[in-house]
């Protein structure tokens, strides 16, 4: 007899991302001929498509809105474009908001051109925080700060594990800020586990902070530009199932996002692609 949690395939989300060859009409008709039951979106062409008729459209295919994708980028020194960002994110909360998701992922941004100040970047970022925090919560809307891998910390992301992540967000309410646990940033990380462990809970109000947890696997060589260099899952050197067990041990029972940026995935059939992704899935994180 079911005790009602979802069972794993039923918490499988699609990054859009994955499958770039596709619109939006053709992810939510694609997920939802597939079985997988959400999605997670990016702004910008939820941005195009119009965030109500995306809504809509998600919602009439029987799907969810797992995560929206990207606020952050608070790195900058100038007052004038730190403003921007915030009313750029305070927008992105606004979009998450109509469409129904509660998680805002956020790419903290790099250093500023000829700075060397990682501990100052990360305190603009903790200022950010601060100062959105409510703004997102009154909507519904949880902040994820997404360490990613170190290889981004200069032009990207001055948060590259997920100790430093949860540094940031432990300052603020387990409802406002939460993190990310990305295989793919993570995988190198010794202290990994534990840090899961930390960020562990039964729900935001007893201080939870996973707010998300996506896939990706590790492969090499890596491409130019690396940011293209993104796994199948069951490719490369991750351990998969390792981290989905961390994570539900810590209490964790949300989606199960697959965010993937390969151009040889994105070359290929997509309906195919997506029948290999549930397979792979099922084979390496079940």
């Amino acid at each position: 007899m079911s005790d009602g949690t979802p069972s794993l395939l039923d918490r499988l989300s699609l990054n859009q991302q994955t499958l770039r060859q596709w619109s939006l009409p053709e992810l939510a008709d694609g997920c939802a001929r597939a079985g997988v039951r959400g999605v997670g979106l990016w702004r910008a062409p939820v941005q195009e498509y119009g965030a109500a008729a995306a809504a809509r459209l998600v919602r009439d295919a029987g799907l969810r809105v797992t995560s929206l994708c990207r606020g952050g980028f608070f790195t900058a020194l100038d007052p004038g474009e730190r403003a921007a960002a915030l009313d750029d994110n305070r927008a992105a909360v606004d979009e998450a908001a109509a469409l129904g998701t509660d998680t805002l992922v956020l790419v903290s941004g790099g250093l500023p051109a000829g700075s060397r100040d990682l501990p100052g970047a990360r305190e603009r970022v903790a200022d950010a925080l601060g100062e959105l925090g409510p703004y997102a919560a009154e909507r519904g809307v949880r902040l994820a700060v997404e360490p990613l891998h170190p290889m981004y910390a200069a032009d990207r992301c001055v948060v590259s594990t997920l100790a430093q992540a949860l540094d940031l967000a432990e300052r603020f309410p387990a409802g406002q800020v939460g993190v990310v646990v990305d295989t793919y940033h993570l995988w190198w990380d010794d202290t990994v586990g534990a840090q899961i462990g930390r960020a562990g809970g039964t729900g935001k109000e007893n201080g939870a902070r996973i707010a998300a947890f996506q896939l990706a696997d590790w492969v090499t060589p890596l491409p130019a530009g690396v940011l293209l260099g993104r796994g199948q899952l069951g490719d490369g050197v991750v351990d998969l199932r390792w981290f989905r067990q961390r994570v539900e041990a810590a209490g964790y029972r949300g989606p199960v996002e697959v965010e993937i940026f390969n151009p040889a995935l994105w070359a290929r059939d997509g309906t195919e692609v997506l029948a290999e992704i549930v397979d792979r899935f099922l084979t390496h994180v079940g």
